[in-house]
């Protein structure tokens, strides 16, 4: 993947100075402080659809979609900026709705079945893209150049299957592993079963769905906002088989944090070939990047102070605790 890293990198170096460093940053002065910050909002928007597919796998009171919200935004933040990025993210996201209260059978089902919607609900996004991709005409080459993009998009979808299909495999091999040398964990697999079937219901799975494919849409549909910010008259479909691809692109690479040069290599090669000026692509890229900077490192210091706090608060519970215990003696 590092190697994937430095390609991207070098492939976006070279386009920034193909097109030039000036056109692009004129593009991004057209978008303005307000409108950086309209479409950070609007980022933000989208995670409260994530947030609630989540919710909606874990079968919490509508109440606590505030908390999952928050658990999927430290999720992606982590994506974004941290390495191993995808398994440091659960891990703070499970730390987070752990400490406030929900139970950890609870905790995993309900993201394992939030994970594998949504990675169909991505698979239903890049199909759409393939869709609108092939209907692009890419001028006097089309004939040659739409086979291949067919065939390495429907690659794309097929590497997904696979991907299902081993992590499903995967679990298995888990559980079996455990329940052959870790035999204390027997009770909890069992209730972890219990959560996955009840989790699985097909009217909530169908939910959970809905709500990661109706995200992806609105993260497209984001992209298109920020182009019409930066007075860029460009039309929603093509902005939303470009999102498709770049996504899938991003998922391929999931190693490489935030899809770092990956993304923006991605951008520069395929936004000219649907038409989409190279100064309005890589000004897109750098709005996007600059945006998952600004929400994550805000994202990760707080939950920092307050899983610091937490901590502090529980020292001083503990020491009155010992305290009053050590007064009782006497």
């Amino acid at each position: 993947m590092l190697l994937a890293t430095l390609l991207g990198l070098a492939v976006a170096v070279w386009a920034i100075r193909a097109t030039g460093v000036e056109s692009i940053l004129r593009v991004c002065e057209r978008l303005g402080v307000l409108g950086f910050l309209a479409y950070c909002l609007y980022s933000l928007g989208v995670f409260v659809l994530l947030g609630a597919a989540w919710l909606a796998a874990a079968g919490e009171p509508f109440a606590r979609l505030g908390l999952f919200t928050r658990a999927r935004l430290l999720r992606e933040a982590a994506a974004d900026l941290l390495p191993f990025s995808h398994i440091g993210g659960i891990t703070l996201s499970v730390l987070l709705l752990a400490g406030r209260g929900i139970a950890q059978v609870r905790i995993y089902s309900s993201l394992a079945i939030d994970l594998l919607t949504e990675m169909a609900s991505q698979l239903a996004f890049t199909t759409l893209g393939i869709g609108l991709l092939l209907s692009v005409p890419l001028g006097a080459d089309a004939s040659s150049v739409r086979p291949i993009i067919g065939i390495g998009l429907c690659l794309l979808v097929a590497l997904g299957m696979l991907i299902l299909l081993a992590r499903r495999s995967g679990l298995v091999l888990a559980r079996r592993l455990m329940e052959r040398f870790i035999p204390a964990s027997v009770q909890t697999l069992g209730a972890m079963g219990t959560e996955l079937r009840r989790a699985a219901a097909p009217h909530r799975i169908g939910l959970v769905f809905l709500l990661n494919l109706a995200a992806w849409l609105a993260s497209g549909v984001g992209a298109w906002i920020a182009l019409q910010l930066m007075d860029i008259d460009f039309p929603l479909w093509k902005t939303l088989a470009l999102e498709s691809a770049i996504f899938a692109l991003r998922s391929i690479v999931f190693a490489v944090p935030g899809g770092l040069g990956v993304q923006e290599a991605g951008y520069a090669l395929l936004g000219p070939a649907i038409g989409l000026p190279p100064e309005a692509t890589l000004g897109l890229a750098l709005a996007k990047r600059v945006r998952d900077i600004v929400i994550a490192i805000p994202t990760l210091l707080m939950w920092q102070l307050f899983e610091t706090r937490s901590l502090i608060a529980a020292r001083n519970k503990q020491a009155v605790i010992v305290e009053a215990s050590k007064n009782d003696s006497l």
